[in-house]
């Protein structure tokens, strides 16, 4: 493998790895800020016992989050150094908004609700970890609006004379369109994994009838939030197809392996292609949906891979410009068809738990524990397809990939840092995983234990 490749798997893996803490992190958050508020508002102890379980949870993932996110950025000036001097510019402002402003305020207002439990005053409590979770939210939309620039570059211009790229409109920039549709579809998404989250942990319990005055509400609470995220999710996602079709047309022609413009193009929900994803041998397909997801109109017309080829070649010069066809097409129909699969099992869940029933089959708790899964595999598949939709281009129409790693670096540093990094990050998945399932097993805890009582418990003892 040539050092770009490398670098590319190497991004590729630790962007993945980081982004399994990211949805979480986001809508946990705000779980357990309502779970506190709850709690004020009505006094009933068992919505404490919620705030302060699932909150040991929400600190064990943003921790780890944290770690997996810095490597992440170190890496745009270890791999990336020709990327970072030509955009360093525009990029960089975003993700020192996120770094100075959200990160500080999400981690600063953490750390009071962590250790302000009996010390402040408990409104001012209360305001601690809403105001974390609007940092988490923040933090997220200044990354994202990084990533979308470079999915749809605007508010800059290139220099004649230094050949960088500069900023000249941080509002253009904040307010991409991109942006803008891209953080509320993590948003929904990440309510998804947390609810994914909620049903799990709470199904575990309730299967053995352990606490079922916190775990059964929280069960129903996850059931609720999986089927009204998984219909945004797919709502938003479908706003986001309209704009990728008219901002990155060769990305919604590999989602579909379309080859050839078509007018009333049908969409495939299962394909066998040659190996190279050139021919389609067999499929199975709805007839006009295709059209009508990327432009609102059964009979409308969708570009081609071969079709845009030709215009993006005479545009940019001569050059490959399809991207890996297998890969965003099954990563597309992934994305999709997990996401569907774990809002319908909600939907089948709250059908079984109706009227404050305790369902009593050993399936309906294994779906449960195992469809955990289900949006972490949907929200991976997602960022796969939206990165590797867009190559060659690290920005899209200014910057190709080939162009964008560091000269200097070698084969043999990557393959080290690479394998150290894995390595690394095994560590931390088996530690926080020991941690949450050990938590987890602990169950919630009891009201002796609570803020107010003789003697609470600190936060991380068990």
């Amino acid at each position: 493998m040539t050092v770009l490749e490398l670098s590319r798997w190497q991004f590729g893996i630790t962007t993945v790895y980081h982004f399994i803490f990211v949805p979480l992190t986001i809508g946990l958050s705000l779980v357990v800020a309502c779970m506190q508020t709850a709690w004020m508002v009505t006094k009933d102890p068992a919505y404490l016992r919620m705030t302060k379980f699932f909150g040991k949870i929400f600190l064990i993932n943003f921790a780890v989050g944290v770690v997996t996110g810095i490597v992440q950025e170190f890496q745009f000036g270890m791999n990336w150094s020709a990327y970072s001097q030509f955009v360093g510019n525009v990029f960089g402002a975003p993700l020192a908004m996120e770094a100075l402003l959200a990160f500080f305020m999400e981690s600063t207002f953490i750390g009071l609700w962590i250790f302000g439990w009996n010390k402040l005053p408990p409104r001012v409590h209360l305001a601690t970890i809403w105001l974390a979770a609007v940092g988490t939210s923040l933090s997220a939309y200044f990354i994202l609006a990084a990533n979308s620039w470079m999915q749809h570059p605007v508010g800059y211009r290139v220099d004649p004379v230094s050949h960088k790229v500069l900023l000249t409109s941080i509002v253009a920039l904040l307010t991409n369109s991109t942006a803008i549709a891209a953080w509320i579809h993590v948003f929904v998404a990440s309510l998804m994994v947390t609810a994914a989250v909620l049903i799990a942990v709470s199904a575990w319990h309730v299967g053995r009838r352990s606490q079922l005055e916190v775990f059964r509400p929280t069960l129903r609470l996850g059931l609720v939030i999986m089927l009204t995220a998984g219909i945004a999710t797919a709502v938003t996602g479908d706003v986001q197809a309209r704009l990728m079709d008219s901002q990155q047309p060769m990305k919604m022609a590999a989602a579909e392996a379309l080859y050839s413009t078509s007018d009333s193009a049908s969409f495939s929900l299962f394909t066998i292609g040659s190996l190279n994803g050139s021919k389609e041998v067999w499929s199975v397909r709805v007839p006009d949906l295709l059209s009508l997801i990327a432009t609102l109109d059964p009979h409308g017309t969708v570009q081609g891979i071969n079709n845009v080829q030709r215009a993006y070649a005479a545009k940019y010069g001569p050059g490959q410009y399809k991207p890996v066809i297998p890969v965003t097409y099954w990563s597309f129909r992934l994305m999709v068809g997990l996401g569907s699969l774990a809002a319908l099992l909600a939907a089948i869940g709250l059908w079984l738990t109706r009227r404050r029933r305790v369902p009593r089959s050993r399936w309906f708790y294994r779906i449960a524990l195992w469809s955990l899964a289900l949006p972490y595999l949907a929200a991976s598949m997602g960022w796969i397809f939206t990165e590797m939709g867009r190559q060659p281009w690290t920005v899209f129409g200014l910057l190709t990939t080939a162009r964008s790693f560091s000269p200097g670096v070698t084969a043999s540093s990557v393959v080290i840092s690479l394998t150290v990094f894995t390595l690394l990050y095994a560590g931390l998945a088996v530690i926080a995983g020991w941690l949450t399932i050990r938590h987890v097993k602990a169950g919630a805890p009891e009201e002796s234990q609570q803020p107010g009582a003789a003697a609470p418990l600190p936060v991380f003892q068990y």
